[in-house]
Formats: C-alpha cells, structure tokens, sequence
C-alpha cells in the first residue's frame, strides 16, 4: 500500500514541505505482481540480529576471498579543456576488511548482499536524485539496476504480462523491443514528432483502446530519444503526464541521455566555450545554474507517484560497469527488489563500490557535477561539429531535426516514391563506400513494412574521431547519389559529388581495426 503523507528533508526546491503520499498503483499491477512475494527462505529467516550467531546461508568466507586491495588512477573534472595540459589524476583505493571513508570495504563488496545495492552506491544516487530532480511525493527511494536494458525489462514486468500491450514510441530502443517480445507484450506505436511521444495520439489510442486487456502502462525516452534524437520540452512533457494521469498509467522513463543536453548550435563554438556555455542543475554556482539548465524530467513532474524512472552510468561513466538505478516509491521498489533477488541478486559489488568510492570520496558533488559539464560540452562540440558536416555534404539528400541531447542525429533519406525498395541497395553501397550507419527499419514498434519505416537512417556521432564525420558524409553523399542515378531518380539539388564507389582503405583514410568492436544499439 501507499505510504502515508510525510515531511519533505530534502535538498532542494520543497524542503520542509509537507509531501502527499504517493498514488497506490498496486491495482494495475499485473496479477502475478500483486501477490509475489520475497523468497520463502528470506521470509523464514527474517533479519538476523548483532548477537546472533548466523549459520543460516550458504555464505563463503571472506578470509577466502583472494582479492586484497583494488586500486585505480582517474581523472580529475576541471573545467580546463586545454589539449596541451595533461590530465591530472587522483588515486581511487578499496581495501580488504577496512571501510573506505563512504565506502564498504572489500569483502562487503565481494560478499552476497540485497537486491537493493550496496548502501552507499545507492545513498549517494538517492542524494543526487533529490538534487537534481527533487520528487514531489513522499518515501521514494532508489534501488541499483544492471543497466538500463535490464531495468526496462523488470518495471514493464510491473504492468504487463503475455498479451498485455504496453504504449511506446514509434520509433524507440530495439533492447526495449526485444525485452517486449520475450514477454510477448505487444508493443503499441504512438506517433511522434520533433520533440518525441505525441500527447494528442497518446491520448486518442488510450480514449479508443478496445483491446481484450486495457492499458496500464507506457515506456519512452524523453531526452535525446533513441533514434530520433527528439529531446521533449517541459510543455510537451507536462502534456504526456497529465494524459497519464487521466488515463490511469504507468511512465517508464528511460533516460540514460538525460546529462548530455547540449547548448545551442553553433558552427563555431569552440570546445573550451561548449564547456563555459553548459550548466547543470544542482550545482552550488549561481552563474553555472543560470547558463542552459537541464530540461526537467518527467520524475520532477510527478506528484502521483506513476514514475518508475530508468538512470544509467552506460553513457556517463561506462558502459561495461552494468550500473545503474531507479526511481520510484517505496512499494514499487520492494517489487523490483525482489525481481533482482531472484534474477542477477544486485549488480557487481566491484562495480557499486568503484563507482560509490568515485563519487563520494574521490570526486565528491563537485567533481562528478564537473565530469557532468564536461560530457556535455564534449557532446556539444561534437553535435556542432557533425551537423555542420550535414549540411555540407548531403544537403537536399537528407532531412532531419537537430538534436538537443543525446548521441544520434536522425536522417530521413530522400530516395523517393521506391524508398521501400532503395534502401536495401543503399546500405549494400554504403558497405561498398566504407561507412556504416544504422538503418531506420530495427527501430520501429509499429512493425511496419511500408516505406516510412525503411527510409531513415540514425548516425551516431558520440564514438567516431571528429575528423572522419566530414569523410563519412562525404561516402554517405556517393552512396545516396549513386541509389538515386541508378533509379532514374530526378535530383533534387546540384550534386558535385561523383557516383564512383571509393575504396576506403586506398583512400587512406580507414585503417584496419585492432580487434573486433560490438556496435550498440
């Protein structure tokens, strides 16, 4: 059930004001969820006490755990950009059997633990939450995720179950989609626009909704959107919340793009002022807090208590730390810590406690708010830098809508009444070109095969060199111009590009690469 009202301590914002408890969603939970329960052996043995003599679990050791002191060199945030300086670094160390300042000691780390995570990983994450994004209900909480990927599939298991359908984006995350049909929930397509989920075709699909199953829940990624680089504005997501609200859902808000909002475009901005331009919400400096602040999250709207928000280090620290966390009211969390307990038990205790010693001791606030900037003004230049490359080389070849966050700049290809059929020999040429980008097609929830769904293309620019975007749109540009000659396609514009197909290895411009490399979706 629902908690009851509280007194707001908090960091920010409604400090010392009295909060409403959150909505009871508990009713839209799918049947199996209502009534599952920690495990029967948890239950028995409840929590043992400090003079009780524990022989209970089938724990090892930790005298047997070999690992004796873990030591890592990291950089240290400064808001200097200047390529000639060296980095400077600090030391990041955990010790065996002795408490790391904020931080647990090695063998707390290494040893079994609840599906909530480690203490001061999640004290530290719900600290920051109530900074940056000040929930306005009472007893919330926070809990560690496996990465995003992994959380999307235990919140929409809340909600849906095999026929259930559940409201997402037209074009959305294909981890997303995979989760949905392992679960064999359907996904139900809303129309989109340049700011993402539209709350007009959300609501007339939830008013007109006939289906077997009614709707409790919908997912989507609200910043940086995953593939179109929509980013929704504060109107546009106060208009999704309360079409929410009147219908009674659930938001899952995935948002591992949320801290690389950039500043406004410009052809010439260089790195060092990206950085000065870029501020951050709930950093101590005025001046900081007044230069482009973060849009804010449909978490910060919610006075009900019908976010479950998805936050990720995946695009912020690394990816491979598979860590992340969520947002929700306290009786939510208790459902998604028993979903952990009985899938991978909590995230890596090496990767909680890095990042906990990271952002607690090593970093502290400031640092991490610094490394924040820092992204965003990485991802800015970067952003600036690629789509002006656009317009140089594939003008007139393309479409697209200039993202304000995110890694990707989402291109509608002009091929023409035959898209549909192009395409296909366009991704053939582009290979032939030496350049890769990914096809519209994987993407789509509506599972449609019409031509809309085949002629779009989403370039990632967060991982290639700088220097190859210009090459790249210049390959993209052959491939595109030669698809259209070879279809008799009019052009739309004056093209100087030639339809030869260059070899990239003779152009000296790619070089094999070392080893192999996964490309994420």
């Amino acid at each position: 059930m629902a908690p009851n009202m509280t007194t707001s301590t908090g960091c920010a914002g409604n400090t010392g004001a009295v909060l409403p408890p959150p909505k009871d969603l508990s009713d839209i939970f799918v049947p199996a969820m209502r009534i599952h329960k920690k495990s029967a052996f948890k239950s028995v043995m409840g929590d043992p006490t400090s003079t009780m003599i524990n022989m209970a679990g089938g724990v090892p050791h930790p005298n047997t755990f070999p690992i004796l002191q873990l030591q890592a060199k990291v950089v240290s945030p400064t808001s200097r950009q200047d390529k000639a300086l060296l980095p400077s670094t600090a030391n990041l160390v955990l010790d065996k059997s002795q408490k790391n300042r904020s931080t647990e000691s090695l063998d707390e780390l290494l040893q079994y633990g609840a599906g909530s995570g480690v203490d001061s990983y999640c004290d530290f994450l719900k600290k920051y939450t109530q900074i940056v994004h000040n929930p306005r209900y009472a007893d919330w909480g926070v809990i560690a995720s496996c990465g995003n990927t992994d959380a999307i599939g235990k919140a929409v298991s809340l909600f849906c179950e095999a026929g259930d359908s559940l409201l997402v984006e037209k074009w959305t995350f294909p981890g997303a989609l995979s989760s949905l049909v392992a679960a064999k929930v359907q996904p139900l397509a809303v129309e989109m626009d340049g700011e993402g989920m539209d709350p007009e075709s959300l609501d007339n699909i939830c008013s007109r909704w006939g289906g077997p199953k009614p709707l409790r829940a919908m997912y989507l990624v609200p910043t940086g959107q995953n593939p179109t680089g929509a980013t929704m504005s504060l109107e546009r997501r106060q208009k999704i919340y309360a079409v929410a609200c009147k219908h009674n859902l659930a938001i899952i808000e995935d948002d591992p793009y949320y801290f690389l909002q950039f500043a406004p475009f410009s052809v010439s901005r260089s790195l060092e002022n990206a950085v000065n331009a870029v501020g951050l919400l709930g950093v101590d400096s005025d001046e900081q807090q007044q230069v482009d602040p973060l849009v804010p999250s449909l978490l910060s709207l919610d006075t009900e208590g019908r976010v479950i928000r998805l936050d990720s280090f995946s695009k912020i620290l690394a990816p491979n730390l598979r860590c992340g966390w969520i947002t929700a009211p306290s009786y939510i969390l208790d459902k998604l810590q028993i979903l952990n307990e009985s899938t991978i038990l909590q995230p890596s205790g090496l990767a909680q406690g890095l990042i906990s010693k990271l952002l607690n001791d090593t970093w502290g606030l400031e640092g991490w708010n610094q490394h924040l900037r820092n992204l965003r003004a990485t991802y800015t230049f970067r952003r600036n830098v690629f789509v002006r490359m656009v317009d140089l080389h594939v003008a007139g070849l393309v479409d697209y809508v200039l993202p304000s966050a995110g890694m990707f700049l989402w291109m509608k290809i002009n091929l023409g009444p035959d898209a549909a059929e192009a395409m296909p020999r366009l991704l053939e040429t582009m290979k032939k070109c030496g350049v890769m980008m990914a096809p519209g097609a994987p993407f789509c929830s509506s599972g449609s095969n019409s031509s809309s769904s085949d002629c779009y293309l989403r370039a990632a620019f967060a991982l290639v060199d700088v220097a190859m975007f210009e090459p790249a749109l210049k390959r993209l540009a052959q491939a595109i111009v030669a698809i259209r000659e070879t279809a008799d396609y009019p052009s739309a514009v004056q093209n100087t590009h030639t339809c030869t197909v260059p070899n990239a290895m003779q152009e000296g411009l790619l070089s094999p690469a070392p080893g192999k490399m996964t490309i994420s979706s």
